[in-house]
């Protein structure tokens, strides 16, 4: 759809050339002619004859009198007689150029019949506006097939039907050259259109996709974030529900029991600081502010070194923990070893929160290329902290094994539930 700026470019470029095609139509009857009826230079079709008045005024010849003349021997003159053509047609010559980005064929086809029409009566300005509507169909044109061939085609007419009422132009650029050569500049600003639409095209699908990765890439770390909050957070605060509980119970009955309970919601509340700072530091990086500071208390990731330390707090919290720990010959990478420790950690969280009272049991062997964890848990012995889950947590645990090439099995056994974990002792 062509801008409203291009309409009117064409409106008043059609408007000018109306006026002008008027303007030689009326003061150069008979197609820009000399006296012996030669087409003249196009230099001098807009002077005025050396024979003229002082006051620029041509005298009109009078039809009858130009149609009277005859040759000496009587015969009709040689030369075309004068031909004023109808305004009607003058106007259809240039005036349908204010639509030639819409309906660019139909508007060079008007064009050049009426141009053809006038035929003696046509003028300089006629095949100019040939030429723009040759060249509007050529650039503007859907279908450039038919454009290109009735581009021929009217080349072929305008040279004979302009050849000798048109101004004689230098050498051989007559109307048909102009025409040709209006058709090859309009093909070429096609083409450069074309790789130019192309070029902001693919810009835009370049622009389009780095906006889509950069969505994606937030997606991700948005979810890493909350698979790092809740490895960190879930399971230190349900050993810290359970012993606060077990501390109110017992807090009149038994103030050193309590006071322990106490205490251990104490170091489960420090550990899990720690380990937030840790991932904050993380996630901020080396520019990231104060969670980045060194003498903030950040640790090391956990790993199975600090196995030990994760199944005293779940046994604190009164979920009795059977360990079997069978470690590799050679240590762990830091990743595996740290996905190592939160399938622990992810399986007797789930013990505590929806099974309390029941016990546990941790399997950890390695087999061949592979570490294999399983923790199983007797069910609950009596009404679990909270019966409902979103399984957030098995999700973002199969996408951290899944990283690895590692896979998880998690799902009711008799009385209670099950959960094996396979991770490749390598990340090669």
């Amino acid at each position: 759809m062509p801008s409203r700026r291009s309409i009117v470019t064409d409106v008043l470029l059609a408007l000018a050339l109306t006026v002008l095609a008027l303007v030689a139509a009326v003061n150069f009857p008979g197609g820009n002619r000399d006296d012996h009826g030669a087409p003249q230079p196009l230099a001098g079709v807009l002077r005025l004859r050396p024979d003229a008045p002082k006051g620029g005024a041509v005298p009109a010849v009078p039809p009858a009198v130009v149609f009277g003349i005859h040759d000496e021997d009587g015969s009709e003159p040689t030369w075309p007689k004068v031909y004023e053509p109808p305004a009607i047609l003058v106007v259809l010559t240039a005036l349908p150029l204010a639509l030639r980005r819409r309906f660019p064929l139909t508007v060079f086809w008007t064009v050049l019949t009426a141009a053809l029409v006038t035929y003696a009566g046509a003028t300089w300005i006629t095949v100019l506006a040939c030429a723009v509507a040759a060249y509007s169909a050529v650039a503007h044109s859907r279908n450039r097939v038919a454009a290109v061939a009735g581009l021929l085609l009217a080349a072929m007419l305008a040279g004979g039907a302009f050849e000798g009422v048109a101004p004689r132009l230098p050498g051989w650029f007559g109307p048909s050259a102009l025409l040709l050569g209006a058709g090859v500049v309009a093909s070429l600003v096609h083409v450069w259109r074309q790789r130019l639409r192309a070029s902001r095209r693919r810009i835009e699908e370049l622009r389009q996709a780095q906006e889509e990765t950069t969505r994606r890439a937030v997606e991700a770390e948005r979810a890493r974030i909350a698979g790092e909050l809740h490895d960190v957070v879930t399971h230190n605060v349900s050993v810290m529900v359970i012993q606060a509980g077990a501390a109110r119970k017992v807090m009149g009955t038994d103030p050193g029991m309590s006071r322990e309970a106490m205490l251990a919601i104490e170091a489960s509340g420090r550990t899990a600081l720690a380990e937030l700072r840790h991932v904050m530091g993380l996630l901020a990086g080396p520019a990231g502010g104060r969670y980045a500071d060194p003498g903030e208390g950040l640790e090391p990731q956990p790993g199975l070194d600090r196995l030990s330390t994760l199944v005293e707090r779940v046994r604190a919290a009164g979920t009795p923990v059977d360990v079997t720990l069978s470690p590799p010959p050679e240590p762990l990478p830091p990743g595996i070893d740290l996905a190592a420790y939160r399938v622990v950690q992810e399986a007797l969280t789930n013990t505590i929160k929806h099974a309390s009272g029941a016990a546990a049991s941790v399997v950890i062997r390695h087999d061949g290329d592979w570490l294999r964890i399983e923790v199983t848990d007797t069910g609950a012995g009596r009404p679990a902290l909270s019966a409902t889950g979103d399984g957030r947590g098995l999700i973002g645990l199969r996408e951290r094994l899944a990283l690895y090439g590692g896979s998880l099995e998690a799902g009711p056994r008799g009385r209670g539930y099950r959960l094996v974990a396979r991770l490749p002792r390598t990340t090669s």
